[in-house]
């Protein structure tokens, strides 16, 4: 705790004042692909408060976990789900790990698709919505956004009877590619994907309380740069909170459980 407290105090203190020496400084963080829209801008915001530079590596919360865990040189990881930071931990420093931000899942077609909204619920026929074609969200096994969807679609009644349609895609940008390119009927992507594709409509939503909630945890590495510690600081901050809510992302930035 007293950690977390001294983290804060030279967090805040960093972005009271700015030195000449920051303009050199850089972090890396390492955060869920989902997260590119919203996090470039804060990341920009941050940048231009501070004068450090922040580069941002964007994928699959599995295949970031992993550089991690064999040593990559990230200061900062944002997961898409807790999971992949607990795969992680490890290497990260626990007394800075919270709960930043909260997604839904929705149902995409292409935008120029025929298919009109439907209520997503228990046995809904998503098999024959989707007919001869397929339903694209993130490898099921690894991706968090994928691994949401099969739980929704389990818990529903609807996976046995489109298993077999599932077209995955190694992060959840790649799978909203794939509608936007008519080259999948539906799929399954977080909210603020949709919003940010013009290329592609929401048709439904995935009932909340079909799968786990959706959690970004963030956290730094054991072996971040002093400059983290004011990342971590802006990352609550009310500018990024309202970028982050710009794209439809739930604010949460409430302590790990």
């Amino acid at each position: 705790m007293m950690f977390r407290v001294l983290l804060f105090a030279i967090g805040a203190l960093a972005l009271a004042t700015v030195p000449a020496a920051a303009q050199q400084k850089s972090i890396t963080v390492f955060a869920a692909a989902s997260m590119k829209d919203a996090l470039d801008g804060v990341n920009g915001a941050f940048s231009k408060q501070t004068g450090i530079k922040v580069v941002t590596s964007y994928g699959a919360s599995s295949a970031l976990a992993r550089h991690i865990e064999f040593g990559a040189p990230a200061d900062v990881f944002i997961s898409a789900d807790i999971d992949w930071m607990g795969w992680a931990l490890k290497a990260m420093n626990k007394e800075t790990l919270i709960y930043l931000l909260g997604n839904r899942l929705v149902l995409v077609a292409p935008k120029d698709s025929a298919i009109d909204p439907v209520a997503v619920g228990r046995g809904f026929d998503l098999g024959k919505l989707i007919g001869n074609g397929r339903i694209a969200m993130g490898q099921v096994n690894a991706v968090p956004a994928g691994k949401y969807a099969k739980e929704a679609l389990e818990t529903l009644g609807i996976w046995t009877s489109v298993a077999g349609k599932v077209a995955m895609a190694e992060d959840v940008r790649a799978a909203l590619a794939l509608v936007a390119r008519g080259e999948a009927v539906l799929g399954i992507v977080y909210e603020t994907d949709a919003k940010v594709e013009p290329k592609v409509k929401i048709v439904g939503v995935i009932p909340p309380e079909s799968h786990r909630e959706i959690l970004y945890p963030v956290a730094a590495t054991m072996n971040a740069k002093p400059e983290a510690a004011p990342y971590l600081v802006f990352l609550r901050s009310a500018a990024a909170k309202t970028t982050f809510e710009q794209y439809g992302f739930a604010f949460l930035a409430r302590p790990a459980l």
